[in-house]
């Protein structure tokens, strides 16, 4: 069951008993920077930008943060970081860290694509990081900077493992019904919502089941969005137009929009649960831990933290980092206090659908993934 890849986009963690791996392409994320022991250059200045949402978003913002926190702590050094309110801070911040003297800028999100592509082709001497996104605007197959990393992450296979998880717990209650919505259809929210889908076909196929999806199609690329990653009205009555079709599971994809589907389950006082993003979510926001069944993670920290590392020690490789569950750069979260309630077997099915994936026995095609 896959969807076919039309656009040119290049692009385990022990947890309740069962190996799930994090993810990306070329090396994986290690403890260790790639620049070793080698010297680091004392005027060396990184720099972060982040998108909409800021800095305490318990999602794609605040990860980038903390490794960018974690690598300058090791380096003893403090960055800058220049929090973005909406979409006309993101060149502003840019030419701003810019004349600060900023040696490494990394920027949060696709939607700083353009206006990072522009600083960096003005700034050849400067390097460059972009998370979830290949800076390629004229879509020619490559990046349109030869200073600019993109630190992209191929979600899908994950979400397939948390779509197959939700399946899994909604046919268990007699439900049979899941939804999702995201907060802007771009690459880098829609891959969650395919590889969803394809989790719930999977586990429809394996079990004869007939749980529907509400919220997305995957063929047409069609679904349910909000139209930004803020936690409003907007995106509470996006939630709830999901959840009226009564699904016991809901995956919001989007930063913050995540409060607002707690916020509608919540008042529908029915026992939905949510599948959290980009961070284990029961973690970073513990007040939706009761309601939160697994999350579907990507190590932008890491990512962030070893390409600061290798940066300040002279050996910035722009060459892209995919994350992937081969490479531990996506992973599915545990499932905290809901692991005792899981069907039977469960865990075990999810362990063998992740070595299929990662042997390639079973291929998850989304045409947002970032591969090619």
């Amino acid at each position: 069951m896959t969807i076919s890849t039309t656009k040119k986009l290049l692009g385990a963690t022990v947890a309740a008993g069962v190996v799930f791996a994090l993810a990306g392409c070329g090396q994986a994320p290690t403890d260790e920077s790639e620049g070793g022991s080698a010297p680091v250059d004392s005027d060396f200045k990184p720099c972060l930008i982040s998108d909409a949402g800021g800095w305490n978003d318990k999602s794609f913002n605040q990860s980038a943060k903390e490794g960018m926190d974690s690598a300058a702590d090791e380096l003893g050094i403090k960055p800058l970081e220049f929090e973005s309110a909406n979409d006309n801070d993101y060149a502003p911040n840019l030419e701003t860290a810019v004349s600060e003297g900023c040696s490494l800028i990394v920027s949060v999100g696709f939607k700083l694509s353009a206006a990072t592509v522009e600083s960096a082709l003005a700034n050849p001497e400067i390097d460059y990081a972009i998370i979830d996104d290949w800076a390629d605007n004229d879509f020619d197959g490559t990046t349109d900077a030869p200073n600019i990393k993109p630190l992209v992450f191929d979600t899908a296979q994950a979400a397939y493992l948390g779509g197959y998880a939700a399946a899994a717990w909604s046919a268990e209650a007699g439900v049979n019904k899941v939804g999702t919505f995201g907060g802007m259809q771009i690459p880098s929210v829609a891959v969650f919502m395919d590889g969803y889908q394809l989790g719930v076909e999977k586990y429809n196929e394996d079990k004869s089941a007939d749980v529907q999806v509400f919220g997305w199609d995957a063929a047409t690329q069609k679904g349910s969005f909000t139209g930004g990653f803020d936690a409003n009205d907007t995106a509470k009555q996006t939630a709830q137009g999901v959840l009226d079709q009564g699904v016991d599971v809901i995956l919001p994809v989007g930063g913050p929009v995540y409060q607002s589907a707690a916020a509608a389950i919540n008042d529908s006082g029915k026992d939905t649960l949510m599948l959290g993003v980009d961070s284990d979510l029961a973690v970073a926001d513990p007040s939706v831990a009761d309601i939160t069944l697994v999350s579907i993670m990507k190590a932008i920290d890491v990512a962030v933290r070893d390409a600061t590392l290798a940066a300040a020690a002279g050996e910035f490789d722009p060459e892209p980092y995919i994350g992937t569950l081969e490479n531990e750069g996506v992973k599915l979260s545990g499932f905290g206090d809901f692991e005792a309630d899981l069907p039977e077997g469960l865990m075990d099915e999810l362990s063998a659908l992740q070595e299929q994936i990662i042997s390639g026995d079973i291929t998850v095609e989304s045409e947002n993934s970032p591969t090619r």
